[in-house]
């Protein structure tokens, strides 16, 4: 398959982003086990942690500027607004590239982000609406059009009412990409609400508890064992099966867990505590804090979302645009390794405050 790809000046091949990138040293041992705070520019962290970390990284998260051609701040107050335009406010980071420097920036870090990941590994990124296209085509680029997962809306603060032509924007983009096919994936669900009970279970039993009904035969025949068995006097329509052994079935009987139609035809009673909730989809609703420590700072709850979906016990973790360190905390809060990479010195500062009785090693870089 032909896989669109982007042109732009200075466009380097795969050899010429390695060779002028330059690692760094760093004022303290990595080694494999520990979690990591670094301070320190993205690309040349990442290529100094390819020795020791080189294909085993399970998940990535990575929240990069957005080419937004913006200065973001916090004001002396210690608020951070989206953009603070305060003369006193401290600078947080610059989010000044554009065009095809912006997008070689992106790329070169995704390379490195590409030898980092594991075969069986994850990589979510986060972006919007104005550039997140183009970052899409550089993705299937490096990780291939077959390993995207999918593209996420992620609903991110209540409607606006600004007088400007053009529709609101209340969402932002996730870019789901995996290594290859057998990727982690602890399946996610998101709890049902009062209205999708209803909706979902609409019959009462005599107890006043909401139900539905599923059949209790599957596609496909068996010849041999309890599941072509009579049930009641009853046998599986052609071409099915009972979904379990017989002798099960006798016991939800006994149980009241199976309902008899008026024909006699029997059904498996569902109740929503029977149910871990709803399969979750592409549309996702997790808004910004609103009162955020640092500018761009995420919703906890996104990032133990993706954490918990695309990792396991012990997984390493790596967020090289971690900012206030939500993705860390996620992380540590779900027994995960983590690694986390900032340039901003505001950024290391806030996320040093937000890990406080959580064990990581703060490291800097020797060189710039």
């Amino acid at each position: 398959m032909h896989i669109a790809e982007l042109f732009y000046e200075d466009k380097k091949t795969k050899e010429e982003i390695y060779k002028n990138i330059k690692p760094v040293s760093f004022d303290k041992e990595i080694s494999f086990g520990d979690n990591l705070l670094i301070f320190g520019e993205c690309r040349r962290v990442l290529k100094t942690l390819l020795p020791v970390f080189k294909g085993k990284i399970d998940l990535i998260y990575v929240d990069p500027p957005f080419s937004t051609k913006n200065v973001f701040k916090i004001s002396p107050c210690g608020r951070a607004n989206s953009i603070s335009r305060s003369k006193q406010g401290q600078v947080a980071y610059s989010d000044t590239l554009s065009g095809g420097k912006y997008l070689e920036f992106i790329r070169e870090t995704l390379y490195l982000l590409y030898d980092l990941l594991s075969d069986k590994g994850s990589i979510y990124l986060h972006i919007d609406y104005k550039v997140g296209h183009y970052v899409k085509i550089i993705m299937d680029e490096i990780f291939g059009i077959e390993n995207f997962r999918g593209d996420i809306s992620r609903i991110k603060c209540n409607p606006k009412n600004f007088k400007r032509k053009g529709y609101g924007n209340i969402k932002d983009m996730i870019l789901f990409y995996t290594k290859g096919e057998n990727f982690i994936w602890n399946e996610p669900y998101i709890p049902y609400t009062e209205e999708d009970i209803r909706e979902l279970f609409p019959k009462i039993d005599s107890q006043g508890r909401r139900y539905t009904t599923i059949p209790l035969h599957a596609p496909g025949e068996t010849k041999k064992g309890s599941t072509s068995k009579p049930f009641k006097g009853l046998l599986p329509p052609p071409g099915r099966h009972w979904r379990t052994d017989v002798r099960i079935l006798e016991e939800w009987d006994k149980q009241g867990l199976i309902e008899w139609s008026k024909n006699g035809i029997p059904r498996k009673k569902i109740y929503p505590e029977d149910r871990p909730g709803k399969r979750a989809q592409d549309i996702w609703e997790f808004k910004d804090p609103q009162y955020p420590s640092y500018p761009t700072e995420k919703n906890l709850d996104l990032l133990k979302f993706i954490v918990r979906t695309s990792s396991a016990s012990g997984s390493y973790v790596l967020d090289c645009f971690c900012g206030s360190g939500t993705t860390l905390l996620a992380s540590s809060l779900l027994g995960r390794k983590w690694i986390g990479i900032d340039n901003s010195e505001k950024a290391i500062e806030v996320a040093t405050n937000r890990l406080v009785g959580y064990k990581y090693k703060l490291i800097k870089v020797c060189e710039s």
